[in-house]
């Protein structure tokens, strides 16, 4: 199989002191680099408004390393060669001048990912401040869930983005479907005929999705308390895994197929109500 290639490319996460971020999302960096997936000229620029000296900050990250990383997996010379790649800027994300120091950082890189790691009420002054000082045309933004508080405010985020951000470059993230066995439903029912013939009314029962957390709220009170575990898990993560258990068959394995047919599944859903919420939620 042909390796795809990897461009080199700036990579500034918004929001790099949070929770996500430090227990997530620099892990995950790491393992790109100790796959060897990170091209020498990619750089990684730490965003927060934590206005701390720049080693204390790396430090609280390279902390956070050691301690989600699993040992099997953490390698000295790699952490190192991941730290040396990765930069912090402080910076308010809702003042526009922050944004020209950030430009500055960016440099002649002609290829941007901004990561929002941050709540969705940012994202709006974010894009509009990656537009200002012109990065709006070479970036790549990857939102994370929830994208806002309801469906209007959802719509207005979406609106928000869209002003500056086509949809070819706006990616909507959802981790669940990373993992391998999320990945592999596809292939198991579609690909599989014991499964494909046998995957229907007439065989199957009911289906219960089970999300067994190992991590608990700890010290994300603050964003549970606003956000709630319908927005956070179900509204995302739990109805990707049902549209992937209830879709039909794709015409091709291409995103937009897929994405059609989840769609059709999530048309057919009766929505949750509010008045009812106790008996249709366990």
């Amino acid at each position: 199989m042909t390796a795809i290639p990897v461009e080199p490319c700036t990579f500034a996460l918004f929001g790099a002191l949070g929770d996500l971020a430090l227990r997530k999302l620099f892990p995950a960096l790491y393992q790109l680099e100790r796959a060897g997936l990170l091209p020498a000229e990619t750089r990684l620029l730490a965003l927060a408004l934590d206005a701390g000296e720049e080693s204390r900050q790396l430090a609280t990250i390279a902390e956070h390393l050691r301690r989600h990383v699993p040992g099997a997996e953490l390698e000295e010379g790699v952490l190192q060669r991941f730290l040396a790649r990765l930069d912090y800027l402080s910076m308010d994300f809702l003042q526009a001048e922050a944004y020209a120091a950030l430009a500055d950082r960016v440099g002649e890189a002609q290829r941007l990912i901004a990561y929002f790691a941050t709540p969705a009420a940012l994202y709006e002054p974010i894009c509009a401040g990656l537009a200002e000082v012109g990065l709006a045309e070479r970036t790549r933004v990857v939102l994370e869930k929830p994208i806002g508080h309801d469906l209007a405010s959802s719509r207005k985020v979406n609106e928000a983005v869209a002003r500056h951000f086509p949809e070819d470059r706006t990616y909507r993230i959802d981790h669940y479907l990373g993992k391998e066995t999320v990945q592999n439903l596809i292939a198991l029912r579609f690909a599989n005929s014991l499964f494909e013939t046998q995957w229907n009314q007439n065989h199957i029962s009911h289906v219960e999705i089970t999300v067994a957390e190992q991590v608990g709220i700890e010290g994300r009170w603050g964003y549970f308390d606003k956000a709630g575990q319908l927005r956070d898990m179900i509204q995302n993560h739990l109805l990707q895994l049902l549209c992937l258990i209830a879709m039909d068959p794709p015409s091709d394995l291409s995103a937009d197929s897929i994405r059609d047919e989840k769609v059709k599944v999530l048309k057919a859903l009766a929505p949750i109500d509010a008045a009812q919420l106790s008996q249709q939620v366990v």
